[in-house]
């Protein structure tokens, strides 16, 4: 089944292998995605379906050096060359949406201020990536800085944010995306609200599970009102504690938000496994729950080898196999796991910053 078609909303995908959000800083000045970024995706274009890295829907929700932007013309125009070149070589391409929330540093907000998140809790011993001096990606030179205190969300300035949201919908299908992936997990805003130990909010967005999903419900909504939900996917971390997020009840939250999403109909939604080697397993009967709640397209991403994956596939739980280091590495990744071909070995020391080198120079197979 790895390598044979599914249908996703209105694209056919020719194979069950699909390329991540890979964060890897490497955007020009103004958060401009580049040519060379252009040539990195293309190269990857035999995935069944590309999700790009996480790109940042506003100024504020930047939490990270040299990540790229979807909220001015210029980073639409320079989107527009990446999904150019991804069609032209066969591909399909969703932009991720981002919105970092608490997990950024003053240094990377508008006028020096505080990030946001949904409650003025910080998120203690993490850390992010700034360019104290303005070097750029090229100099692949950049630091790692504890996060700063963020403030809490105003009840009266969440609706902005959601507009951001489909405002960014909106640039994103300008820029030639297939369609958009809200980034609703690995601890950033949205994940922020829903899990409990990072939401004390006594208003409506908070309190209650259902307060706790409701920023997750209408921006999912709002998304789906510019886009059409079979061109909307949502990506959830159920029982991750990146960034420092951690619910008190990890499966009922999830399986609710499950349900939350089915019911407006979202074309996909994307688990991020847990994804370092001694990690808590995600329980196979909590994945069978999911299914029973979410009928449509299920994506699992984490640790997933050529095997693995089959064996999702074959028991029914998944759809589509995330695999997110192996194609960094390998832009021919599906022709390489459909003949038993060797794998390029990952460079971790060009993951993040600089240029070409451990980028684009990853060889295919022939």
């Amino acid at each position: 089944m790895l390598f044979t078609p599914h249908t996703l909303g209105p694209l056919t995908l020719p194979n069950r292998l699909v390329m991540p959000p890979l964060t890897r800083s490497r955007a020009a000045a103004g958060n401009v995605p580049t040519a060379l970024m252009a040539q990195y995706y293309a190269q990857r274009a035999s995935a069944g379906l590309i999700v790009s890295e996480g790109t940042q829907i506003s100024a504020q929700g930047q939490g990270y050096a040299w990540t790229p932007g979807i909220h001015s013309p210029e980073q639409i125009a320079g989107w527009k060359q990446v999904t150019d070149a991804v069609h032209a070589a066969g591909g399909r391409i969703f932009a991720q949406l981002w919105h970092v929330g608490r997990v950024s540093h003053t240094s990377l907000q508008p006028g020096g201020a505080a990030p946001v998140s949904a409650s003025a809790i910080t998120a203690e011993g993490v850390k992010v990536f700034i360019d104290p001096d303005g070097s750029g990606p090229q100099a692949g030179v950049g630091g790692m800085v504890q996060t700063s205190t963020p403030r809490a969300l105003e009840t009266d300035e969440i609706a902005a944010i959601v507009a951001e949201y489909a405002r960014a919908t909106a640039n994103a299908l300008q820029a030639g995306f297939d369609g958009v992936e809200i980034h609703a997990a690995n601890g950033y805003l949205i994940n922020q609200f829903i899990d409990s130990q990072s939401n004390a909010r006594t208003d409506g967005y908070g309190g209650t599970l259902q307060g706790r999903l409701r920023f997750l419900r209408e921006v999912t909504a709002a998304v789906i009102g510019v886009a059409g939900a079979e061109r909307v996917g949502v990506r959830l971390a159920p029982l991750t504690s990146l960034n420092g997020t951690v619910d008190d009840t990890p499966q009922a939250t999830y399986l609710a938000a499950a349900k939350v999403l089915a019911e407006l109909d979202v074309a996909y939604l994307h688990i991020a496994e847990v994804d370092w080697a001694d990690a808590p397993q995600m329980p196979l009967a909590f994945k069978q729950a999911i299914r029973l709640i979410f009928p449509n397209t299920l994506i699992y991403a984490g640790l997933y080898d050529a095997a693995k994956a089959q064996a999702a596939l074959d028991a029914g739980w998944a759809d589509l196999i995330g695999m997110g280091r192996a194609f960094i590495a390998n832009p021919d990744l599906p022709h390489r796991l459909q003949h038993g071909l060797p794998l390029n070995a990952l460079d971790s020391a060009t993951l993040f910053g600089g240029g070409a080198q451990g980028y684009t120079d990853y060889p295919s197979a022939g």
